[in-house]
């Protein structure tokens, strides 16, 4: 007997296949290659957002370039957001799909290119023009789902309208002194949070739970991937020094810990359980936005430490360099409860524990070996937690 190929294996031989939506109770749905390599092309302007991060900290420039950290972000976050929620439902997987998906792509390089001037210049242009690239390459899938799929027809072209009209405002700012910008972007960017509550009022969407969880998995993999660069780099600076001092053996020592701690506390627990309505789903994917930024910023933050036990921080004190890490790795933990506390019910000992945690990170700084005693502190949350979730378990 011949198996009837599923969905994606039609469409990936396919020129063209009807953009009908995808069964949100699929087997075995997993993120597919294109999915893979549309998250490569993010992995470059993650670096460089957290190559903007760092070089300002080190180098003592104050609030002003984490503010433009945290602005760069969140179109990057976004972008990647409407990306994947969108395929979770309508993923074709043809040649018009994988074309359409390329356009994305292209914005997203075009962004990764104007990071550097956001940071140095507070110019946004650029990365404006690779915002407004990839979301219009999503708004021509929305229109095509529009077309395809009558049932969806209403939320496709809200969230096609949507888009466009957030990406007018977005062009219009443009024209606004830069120290008027800020004013528009906190108009701008709620409005950009609202359109998918507005799209999905008409009918939800069908994306895949299962599906989703795997694809923000991956996204928090690359974040973390962040931290791995910044304690490569350690161990690099270590070996070109010709003689390890002990605060950089602490630092090399206490990355990976570090690094390993946040990986095993976000998959500590299956997530796919907490996306049982649209509600969950709005709430945990949302606060992702810290969970990731926070992820990336403790990467900037590992390459601070390196930089001041290496004495490359003269307009930095070794108090704020602490801080580097523990803020972020603070902020991690507490999107990461919130992510899961928010959506399921978690037990009474482990939000004890997470918040324990949070004020021992945020004293650290205060010691000599502060990167070494976050390290132990993360190091003793996971076994807690590991340990809290066996008992349950069992």
């Amino acid at each position: 007997m011949t198996e009837t190929p599923n969905h994606h294996e039609r469409a990936a031989g396919g020129l063209v296949v009807p953009m009908t939506s995808r069964d949100p109770h699929e087997q075995h749905r997993a993120a597919t290659p294109l999915e893979l390599l549309y998250d490569l092309c993010f992995v470059v302007a993650i670096a460089q957002a957290a190559a903007g991060l760092h070089h300002a900290i080190a180098h003592g420039q104050g609030f002003g370039p984490v503010l433009s950290f945290g602005l760069v972000f969140f179109a990057i976050w976004w972008a990647w957001m409407g990306f994947a929620w969108f395929a979770s439902a309508f993923d074709t997987d043809d040649v018009v799909y994988r074309l359409k998906v390329l356009v994305q792509m292209v914005g997203v390089l075009v962004l990764a290119a104007g990071v550097p001037r956001a940071f140095e210049h507070t110019d946004y242009r650029l990365i404006t023009a690779g915002y407004v690239i990839m979301r219009l390459g999503l708004v021509a899938q929305w229109l095509r789902a529009a077309k395809a799929s009558p049932e969806y027809r209403t939320t496709a072209l809200r969230y096609a309208i949507g888009i466009v009209m957030c990406q007018v405002g977005w062009v219009l700012l443009l024209l606004l002194p830069h120290d008027q910008w800020m004013y528009g972007w906190l108009v701008c960017a709620p409005l950009e949070l609202c359109v998918p509550a507005w799209a999905e009022r008409a009918k939800p969407t069908s994306w895949h739970p299962h599906h989703i969880v795997e694809r923000y998995g991956l996204l928090t993999i690359i974040v973390i991937g962040e931290s791995v660069l910044a304690a490569t780099m350690a161990i690099e600076q270590a070996l070109d020094a010709h003689g390890i001092s002990a605060s950089l053996w602490v630092v090399i020592v206490s990355a990976p810990v570090i690094i390993f701690s946040m990986w095993w506390l976000y998959f500590a627990r299956p997530q796919h359980t907490i996306l049982t309505t649209s509600r969950r789903a709005f709430l945990w994917g949302y606060s992702h936005y810290f969970v990731f930024a926070s992820a990336v910023a403790v990467g900037a933050g590992i390459g601070v430490s390196v930089d001041d036990a290496t004495h490359h921080t003269e307009h930095l004190s070794g108090l704020w360099a602490g801080y580097a890490v523990s803020i972020p790795v603070a902020v991690y933990l507490l999107s990461l409860w919130f992510a899961q506390s928010r959506c399921m019910p978690l037990k009474h000992v482990v939000s004890v524990a997470y918040f324990g945690a949070i004020a021992l990170v945020l004293l650290a700084p205060f010691t000599s070996i502060s990167v070494a005693i976050v390290a132990g502190t993360l190091a003793a949350l996971t076994m807690a937690v590991v340990v809290v979730y066996h008992n349950a378990v069992e």
